[in-house]
């Protein structure tokens, strides 16, 4: 898949969210927005490398969806595309702390001389569990280290830093 399809596709699955983040009120949550980069083991002896993008909203506990395109020297390309809903422990700073994070979506997947097209040769559907840390910079910027296991990927880990409004 070139990148400009890559790029259509996450503004197309992300477009019927934005709308939902109007007027923040006081009780309302924050929309938080960050890239990062990843590793996975979507074998026992290939690790894959990529980067993403996820965005999210809500207060405590918050919806979202994460998309990310992985690649490895053992001839395997992937594209996740994947709705989150994260749960914060601290519940007296409900948008950072530790969190845990459940991911699931359909992942395509292309040997390396091919690219990812739409619709795909191979799919699956991708299930998870990540659990991280969110650490606040200052008011409106974090970092998030991670680590996930889940299906069709052994484990894996990430960091990601972002904006939160």
């Amino acid at each position: 898949m070139t990148r400009k399809a890559c790029f259509f596709v996450v503004v197309c699955l992300l477009l019927p969210v934005v709308p939902a983040f109007g007027q923040k009120t006081k009780e309302s949550g924050d929309f938080w927005i960050c890239p990062g980069i990843e590793t996975t083991m979507y074998s026992l002896s290939g690790i894959t490398y990529g980067g993403g993008l996820a965005l999210g909203y809500g207060k405590g506990v918050s919806l979202g969806l994460k998309a990310v395109y992985f690649f490895s020297n053992e001839g395997l390309t992937s594209l996740e595309l994947n709705i989150l809903v994260r749960w914060y422990f601290l519940a007296s700073m409900p948008n950072s702390g530790p969190f845990v994070q459940f991911s699931g979506g359909p992942v395509f997947l292309a040997p390396n001389d091919s690219s990812i097209s739409m619709p795909a040769e191979y799919g699956l559907i991708s299930a998870g569990l990540s659990l991280g840390w969110r650490v606040l910079l200052s008011r409106h910027f974090f970092f998030e280290p991670s680590i996930r296991m889940g299906y069709p990927y052994f484990g894996g880990a990430g960091l990601y830093a972002g904006f939160r409004y």
